[in-house]
């Protein structure tokens, strides 16, 4: 099992035909090779939606994300973990999370072949950071 601490970086995007692609645009240009990206619709907001980013680097990319009207989230701390999926293994993990007392914010996971990534978010760098611990054992 590989962990890897993220920063998670979250912008608007218009919910529209193109709207994703048009926010992630000047990303690509500055050479952003994203680590992961989830677009969602608000609910709250009719034609807008939030866009989450991961994998960005140095002082270019976060300033391109910037202008572009990204920010890096102070209370969503992303944790990847990449695994051989099992049966069973996501409930395990998230298990063995509850059973230290790490809430979890958010999770996504997807396998390819036999080979399985989680994204969990935490609200704090605390609770990612014990669970990194806990995880890469």
């Amino acid at each position: 099992m590989k962990t890897k601490k993220i920063d998670i970086w979250m912008g608007e995007i218009k919910d529209e035909t193109g709207g994703l692609a048009a926010a992630l645009a000047p990303l690509v240009a500055a050479g952003i090779d994203f680590s992961f990206v989830i677009g969602t619709r608000r609910t709250d907001k009719p034609g807008s939606g939030t866009a989450y980013l991961g994998g960005l680097r140095g002082a270019k990319q976060t300033k391109a994300a910037s202008l572009a009207g990204f920010a890096k989230s102070e209370d969503a701390h992303g944790l990847r973990v990449v695994i051989r999926d099992r049966p069973r293994l996501l409930h395990r993990l998230t298990s063995e999370l509850a059973a230290a007392g790490i809430n979890l914010r958010s999770v996504s996971a997807s396998v390819i072949k036999s080979r399985c990534v989680i994204l969990f978010a935490f609200d704090t760098a605390d609770d990612r950071d014990k669970a990194a611990q806990l995880l890469g054992k």
